[in-house]
C-alpha cells in the first residue's frame, strides 16, 4: 500500500517518511501546466500599461549648466605677503571649503524657490494651496547636481517645453540676485572687511586730529619737524593692532597648536617687544611736551592704520571687478524638442515582469495548497486556519 501511495501521490504531497516539500522539478511542472495563464495575463497587463501611458501628459526636461564664482589668485596676494598681518585677515575672510556645494544650497534655498513660485504662479500651476506645498512640487520636478569639474547642472521637468526652459533659466537669474545681496567671494569678503575697518579708523583718525589741534600744535608743524621716535612707536602700535585682529580670526578656525597660529603669536610678541624698547628710548619731557607727544603718537597711529586699510580696500575693489560676472552660464536652457517622459517602453516591460512574478507566486502557492489537502495532517491544519479566521470575523462584527 505504501508503494502505491508514493507512485500516485500528487505533486508536492508528503510521502512516507518525508516532509511536504516542493522541489524545483515539481515547480517547473506546475508552471508548465499553467503556461497559458502565465503568458496571456502578463501580455494583457503590458498592453494595458502601454495604453495607459499614452494617456499620461508628456514631460519635457530643460537643462542649464553654470559655473559658480571661482576662488582665484587675487591682485592683493603679493601685497598681502609683504604685510603679513593683513595677509592672514584676508586668508581668513576667504577660502571656502566647498564653494560648489554652497551654491547648490543657494539654488535650493527658500528665497530662490519662493521667487520662482511667484514668477511663474506655481501654486496655481501645480494645484497647491500653500507655498510650502508648491516648494515640494517644484523640488520634485527639479534636479540640481554638480560633478568633479565644479559645473552645476540644473534640470527642470514640466509638461510644457517652454515653461521648463523658462524655469531652468530663471534659477540662474534668481541665484545672481541672491548673490548680489551676499558677499561670498574672497574679494567681496575682503572688500566688506576692509571697508568696515576703514570707516571705523577714519572716525578715530578725525578724533585724534581734533585732539592734536586742540593741544595748540598743528599737524603741519609736527610733520615739518617729525618726531622719529614717536612715528616709529605709532607704526608699531598699528602693526600690533592688525596682528591682534589676525590672531583673533585665526583662532576661529585653527587649533591652538597649529603652526600658523603659533607663528602669528610669536610675531605679535616680537612686535610688542619692539614697541617696549622704542617707548623706553623716548626722551623725558615736560608735562606739556608729554601731552603733545601722546596726542601726536595717537594721530600717527590712526594715520598709519587708515593708510593700511585704505590700500587693501582699493585692492579688494579691483579684485572684485576682475571677477566679472558672478555666475557664468555655460549652457543656457533651450526649449526641449523631445519628450523625456513618460518612458512607455520601461513602464511596459516593468508591468510585464511584475505581473509575471506575481502570477508565478500565485500559481505555485495555489497548487501547493491544493496538494496539501491530499495529506490528512495538512488538510486539518488548513481547516483549523479557516475556522480561526472565520471566528475572528464573527467576533469583530
Amino acid at each position: 500500500m505504501a508503494d502505491v501511495y508514493e507512485e500516485n501521490a500528487p505533486i508536492g504531497t508528503a510521502t512516507s517518511g518525508r516532509k511536504n516539500e516542493l522541489t524545483m522539478l515539481e515547480a517547473l511542472t506546475i508552471l508548465g501546466r499553467n503556461k497559458r495563464v502565465l503568458i496571456v495575463i502578463p501580455l494583457v497587463i503590458a498592453v494595458a500599461t502601454y495604453a495607459a501611458s499614452m494617456l499620461i501628459a508628456p514631460t519635457f526636461t530643460a537643462v542649464t549648466r553654470i559655473l559658480p564664482p571661482q576662488q582665484q589668485q587675487s591682485l592683493a596676494s603679493s601685497v598681502l605677503q609683504s604685510i603679513g598681518s593683513l595677509g592672514g585677515i584676508a586668508g581668513a575672510a576667504g577660502g571656502l571649503k566647498n564653494p560648489t556645494d554652497q551654491y547648490i544650497s543657494f539654488l535650493k534655498s527658500a528665497s530662490v524657490e519662493d521667487a520662482l513660485i511667484k514668477e511663474f504662479d506655481l501654486k496655481k500651476r501645480y494645484d497647491q494651496t500653500y507655498v510650502v506645498d508648491a516648494r515640494g512640487a517644484l523640488e520634485k520636478r527639479t534636479r540640481i547636481s554638480s560633478g568633479k569639474d565644479n559645473i552645476i547642472t540644473i534640470e527642470v521637468d514640466d509638461n510644457h517645453p517652454e515653461t521648463s526652459a523658462s524655469i531652468a533659466n530663471e534659477y540662474v537669474v534668481q541665484l545672481s540676485k541672491l548673490l548680489s545681496r551676499l558677499s561670498v567671494t574672497e574679494a567681496q569678503q575682503r572688500r566688506e572687511f576692509f571697508g568696515s575697518q576703514l570707516q571705523a579708523t577714519k572716525i578715530n583718525l578725525n578724533k585724534a586730529e581734533q585732539a592734536l589741534a586742540s593741544s595748540g600744535v598743528s599737524v603741519a608743524t609736527l610733520n615739518a619737524s617729525p618726531m622719529t621716535a614717536v612715528e616709529s612707536t605709532a607704526r608699531l602700535q598699528a602693526q600690533i593692532n592688525v596682528q591682534e585682529i589676525r590672531i583673533s580670526s585665526l583662532k576661529s578656525y585653527l587649533a591652538p597648536s597649529a603652526p600658523e597660529l603659533r607663528q602669528a603669536e610669536a610675531e605679535l610678541a616680537a612686535l610688542r617687544n619692539q614697541l617696549q624698547r622704542a617707548s623706553s628710548l623716548q626722551p623725558a619731557s615736560s608735562d606739556r611736551g608729554s601731552d603733545y607727544v601722546g596726542k601726536y603718537r595717537e594721530f600717527k597711529y590712526q594715520e598709519n592704520l587708515f593708510d593700511l586699510f585704505a590700500r587693501q580696500f582699493e585692492l579688494a575693489k579691483i579684485d572684485e571687478s576682475r571677477e566679472g560676472s558672478i555666475v557664468q552660464v555655460i549652457d543656457k536652457a533651450e526649449v526641449p524638442e523631445k519628450k523625456s517622459g513618460p518612458r512607455k517602453a520601461l513602464y511596459t516591460i516593468f508591468a510585464w515582469f511584475a505581473s509575471m512574478a506575481v502570477l508565478i507566486i500565485f500559481v505555485i502557492v495555489k497548487s501547493s495548497l491544493a496538494n496539501s489537502r491530499s495529506d490528512g495532517a495538512s488538510s486539518r491544519k488548513i481547516d483549523d486556519l479557516k475556522k480561526a479566521w472565520s471566528t475572528s470575523r464573527r467576533r469583530d462584527s
